[in-house]
């Protein structure tokens, strides 16, 4: 890590229903995140998109998660470096009439560039703030099996439930299994 990186500050912060519901052709928001998805989709991330990953594929993608959240079914989280993107998570809050408490964590990415600075302890630490904030007390996530991910959800206080063998495919087409975790807010 060279200084520069060292010294740079990074932020995390949610996306308001008013950013989220700007005109989709221009967002730059959109477009941004589409940059940080297609970089980890190219680094091999697990995250429901095969290579190659065409950019309008995933500017279409954070269009329609843009719009989940100006409707208020999810809470978008970005962390910004120098007014870059850098980062993003999702709270995905609406749920079944039986699980008002709960709330499904999604898409916990990082750029290439700004990973192992912290910048996933602190979408990690916000999401729960925003979960928190919206009444949830149970968090659900799933990840690839064996992942970096999985370090980081462990110190996070997420509890592991199980694997299933194969749930997915890598981005290059080769079957994975994905480790369910849950954490409790209550």
């Amino acid at each position: 890590m060279n200084e520069n990186n060292a010294t740079r500050a990074v932020t995390v912060r949610q996306v308001i229903a008013k950013e989220a519901a700007a005109d989709a052709a221009t967002n730059m928001l959109a477009q941004a995140l589409a940059e940080v998805l297609v970089d980890c989709v190219d680094g091999g991330a697990s995250v429901s998109f095969m290579q190659p990953l065409s950019r309008a594929k995933a500017l279409v993608f954070w269009q329609g998660v843009l719009a989940g959240a100006a409707r208020g079914e999810r809470a978008l989280l970005v962390a910004e470096e120098e007014g870059r993107v850098v980062g993003t998570v999702q709270l995905i809050t609406a749920q079944p009439d039986n699980q008002p408490h709960r709330a499904d964590v999604a898409k916990m990415l990082v750029h290439r560039q700004a990973r192992r600075r912290g910048v996933a302890q602190q979408l990690m630490a916000a999401i729960d703030c925003a979960a928190r904030a919206a009444g949830k007390t149970v968090l659900v996530l799933d990840t690839e099996t064996g992942g970096d991910a999985e370090r980081l959800y462990q110190r996070a206080g997420w509890t592991r439930v199980g694997d299933v063998p194969n749930y997915a495919l890598m981005p290059d087409g080769a079957p994975c299994s994905t480790t369910f975790y849950f954490k409790s807010l209550a």
